[in-house]
């Protein structure tokens, strides 16, 4: 009887993992979201070798400098790409619906008028605005004078290096928007390899290469988007996909595209607004706390950065498979795939935020030997790891509202999460009730949880579901 027993219970698990690889809900998340996770992910591990060779400069002071600097370059850059970001949010959800319907012959002029609205509206005047104003913008960031002489021209190439990851940001939306990730991955793979090489020969001046510190960190990624942006244009270009990019073909704008890039890029263009300027103003609170404690933040926030990508990838499979199923009119089809991404997209993040919790000073340690930096990044990552759920749920679920056109929600989230909640708590926290980095961190679980809170109440009502663009 035990015998049979035993036959039966192994039976019943071949079954279940059988239906698992069946099930073709699943099979289509993994299939899109796969590729962007191991792009994120590799793309964050290549972040932070960039960050730990700028931390392991043999100049402790010159290192936390260099360190902070990144850090403060990161949030003006981080507000400029956001809002290109936000306008490809509604070039991928027009690109899915587009397939979706049938509609093919409409993807490619929606690539143009993305990538031409990106440039002359956005990253070409940024971009000098970054370049002329550059130590005003770093004083107002809070940077401190040794962070000033270490980054400025870091933030000036890096605002060159702008323009062409505007460029990339865009095809890779459209392509996102059809299915096909794996071609941004090669890519971004490849170049961010070179990066790492690049950072190397250009920080320490190896093989006789000049000794530049972080500026040859700032030249080496601006060379790589630079290169990115050639591959992804010479892919579009051979028209082996279904985003195709025809340089001889007139252009002409379309007032349809036009009306839909605003009506769901601009409430995603404000979110994205609101949550810079809320993370502009909370980096200030945390840069007045000095450098070697903004340095640890800096960590913090590079090792987070992990965290991020399983609800970051799974958002965008979201996105490219509501908006095709809503396209094609299979409305339970859709919420299916935004329920199975948000559900493999947490499990992952589940298991990290376990390895934050627990190995936080050993991963800090790969960043610095500085004492000071560790006890604090490493309280920091265990709050990290309590906001792991919520963080998680919040960007596919958003990433799947997204996908169907209501950018409106998820920016009242934002709004009350960054604005009210993190900013005006961080003040207290640690200006008033002097907590240090500890309360900052504290601030941010809050603010995930309410927004959180926002938007799977909006997914709840199905509402989503009837947005209707032209």
């Amino acid at each position: 009887m035990l015998m049979i027993s035993s036959e039966c219970e192994e039976n019943k698990k071949k079954t279940k993992l059988l239906a698992l690889f069946k099930n073709p809900t699943k099979v289509d998340v993994i299939n899109i979201a796969w590729p962007v996770l191991v792009e994120l992910l590799l793309s964050s591990l290549f972040g932070m070798i960039d960050m730990m060779m700028l931390g392991r400069i043999s100049d402790n002071s010159l290192a936390a400098a260099s360190v902070a600097a990144v850090g403060i370059t990161n949030q003006p850059l981080f507000i400029g790409l956001s809002l290109i970001q936000a306008l490809n949010v509604g070039g991928t959800a027009m690109v899915a619906r587009y397939l979706g319907s049938n509609q093919s012959d409409r993807i490619e002029t929606t690539l143009k008028h993305i990538m031409l609205l990106s440039l002359l509206m956005l990253a070409i005047p940024l971009s000098i605005l970054g370049i002329i104003f550059t130590d005003s913008i770093m004083n107002f960031m809070g940077a401190q004078a040794d962070t000033l002489q270490a980054g400025r021209y870091y933030f000036k190439i890096i605002m060159v290096g702008f323009v062409f990851q505007s460029l990339n940001m865009s095809i890779s939306a459209a392509l996102r928007g059809i299915g096909e990730t794996k071609i941004p991955m090669k890519i971004n793979l490849k170049v961010n390899f070179l990066n790492v090489i690049g950072n190397a020969l250009l920080i320490y001046g190896y093989l006789g290469f000049p000794k530049l510190g972080v500026t040859g960190a700032g030249i080496s990624t601006a060379l790589a988007n630079v290169i990115a942006s050639i591959f992804l244009f010479s892919y579009v270009i051979k028209g082996k996909s279904i985003v195709k990019l025809n340089i001889k073909k007139p252009f002409k704008f379309d007032k349809d595209i036009i009306y839909n890039l605003v009506k769901i890029g601009l409430p995603a263009s404000i979110e994205q607004m609101v949550l810079r300027t809320g993370v502009l103003l909370f980096v200030k609170i945390v840069a007045g706390l000095g450098t070697v404690i903004y340095a640890a933040h800096q960590i913090s926030l590079n090792i987070l950065g992990l965290s991020f990508q399983p609800g970051q990838a799974f958002g965008i499979a979201a996105s490219s498979l509501v908006g095709r199923s809503l396209g094609a009119n299979e409305l339970s089809k859709a919420e299916d795939y935004a329920k199975e991404t948000r559900r493999i997209g947490s499990m992952i993040s589940t298991f990290m935020a376990i390895i934050f919790f627990f190995f936080g000073p050993q991963l800090v340690r790969l960043y610095s030997n500085d004492p000071e930096i560790i006890k604090n990044a490493s309280l920091a990552l265990k709050i990290i790891a309590l906001v792991q759920p919520f963080q998680s749920s919040q960007f596919i679920l958003a990433g799947g509202l997204r996908g169907a056109g209501d950018t409106f929600w998820p920016l009242v989230g934002t709004f009350c999460g960054v604005l009210l909640v993190r900013v005006v708590l961080a003040h207290i926290f640690v200006n008033i009730m002097g907590l240090g980095l500890a309360g900052a961190w504290m601030a941010v679980f809050v603010d995930q949880f309410v927004r959180w809170l926002f938007v799977y109440a909006r997914f709840r009502t199905g509402k989503w579901k009837y947005v209707k663009i032209r």
